[in-house]
């Protein structure tokens, strides 16, 4: 798929709020318009983070979840789509994979799914019959983490169905800041407000170095709740337990740009119990952070344990804090990790190696007698 240009594409996502997932649809839309092509956008829901965001790209955002019935924001998402048929439907969401295979079979269109986790999470949060949907109904999945295509393959999915199409990052917005020298150490953790991201064990984390090592080091937690899920009132209040809330720990919420919190912190430090590709810890090493990391999901694709950073399992939490006593105590050591973090990015997650990634997803995706390509599976295929 040389032209980009050429295809008609449609992307359906299940939500646009403020999170990883949505960012990588941001950066897919932004490198199909530079490439000439002209995208349109479905959604479920409405008025949140990235639709303006996408709207300045050029691109149509119609939202077709305004009625609760799955059934009948099919036949709506149908309805957007019937006038003018894609060449390809594709969910940016796993919860939207269903709604992509059937409507992507009824248009006579190329549908591609998502996996944006580890897998076994996602089919798991969409019930039995869902996730069986999810994961099955898709004749191509895009999966941006090699343990969520081992999962797929062990349930079954073809491995010629699937596509490794890894998350990038904007190297040139997220890039180091001259360091800061005054003050306390600042350790940054990034995310949702919810369980999944053990934002608890942070704060344990945070209070073993002060009190056990006495490091003078503060946290930094940023990152907005979830409607159904918001543990800040519990974390906060154990981090005022543990005598570290206010002083010692601030919570800055979800913000426009993160990037001003990464230039805060000398380490950036990842305590989730499960992952996909977590976009933060690639926006840290981006602006030259070393991170230490739960051993979870594609998080081992990207941390390079010993060079870019440190990886622990996740109930190893001496090793946690050991990690990040030998990070606080040696300045040389961060420096070195940061600059090894910031390479690997630019070698292998750049915003600007996406276009050929995007080109060898729709080779997969698109029958050769719609254009005149080869069918290849090698590369960032499985």
């Amino acid at each position: 798929m040389s032209n980009l240009s050429k295809l008609k594409l449609c992307f359906l996502a299940g939500t646009l709020e403020h999170g990883g997932a949505e960012r990588q649809l941001f950066y897919v839309l932004q490198a199909l318009c530079q490439a000439g092509a002209t995208p349109r956008l479905l959604s479920l829901d409405h008025s949140e983070f990235w639709e303006e965001k996408i709207k300045a790209l050029g691109i149509c955002v119609t939202w077709v979840g305004d009625q609760p019935s799955r059934l009948t924001r099919l036949f709506r998402v149908l309805k957007e789509l019937w006038k003018n048929p894609p060449d390809v439907l594709q969910s940016q969401h796993f919860y939207a994979n269903a709604y992509v295979s059937v409507a992507a079979w009824l248009l006579q269109a190329s549908g591609i799914g998502a996996m944006r986790n580890n897998g076994r999470t996602e089919v798991s949060d969409s019930g039995p019959l869902g996730g069986w949907l999810n994961l099955h109904l898709p004749r191509t999945i895009a999966v941006n983490s090699r343990v969520a295509m081992k999962y797929a393959i062990a349930r079954g999915v073809p491995a010629s169905r699937l596509y490794f199409l890894p998350n990038v990052v904007d190297t040139d917005w997220f890039k180091p800041s001259s360091p800061c020298s005054t003050g306390p150490l600042t350790l940054v953790a990034v995310g949702r407000l919810v369980k999944q991201k053990r934002l608890d064990r942070f704060i344990s984390i945070l209070a073993h170095l002060r009190s056990d090592f006495r490091l003078d080091v503060r946290g930094l937690i940023v990152g907005p709740g979830c409607q159904n899920e918001d543990l800040r009132p519990a974390l906060e209040s154990q981090a005022r337990s543990l005598g570290l809330f206010p002083d010692f720990l601030q919570f800055r919420g979800g913000v426009s740009d993160i990037r001003s919190a990464y230039h805060e912190a000398a380490v950036c430090v990842l305590t989730s119990d499960f992952e996909g590709t977590p976009n933060v810890l690639l926006e840290a090493m981006a602006c030259g952070l070393p991170v230490v990391a739960t051993k979870v999901g594609g998080v081992s694709g990207i941390v390079r344990h010993g060079q870019t950073g440190f990886l622990l399992q996740p109930d190893d939490l001496e090793g946690l804090v050991a990690a990040l006593v030998k990070l606080v105590k040696n300045s040389e050591l961060r420096r070195e990790m940061g600059q090894c973090a910031r390479s690997d990015v630019e070698e292998n997650h750049c915003l600007h190696r996406l276009p050929v990634y995007l080109r060898g997803l729709y080779q997969l995706a698109v029958p050769t007698t719609r254009h005149s390509t080869t069918r290849v599976v090698q590369g960032t295929s499985v």
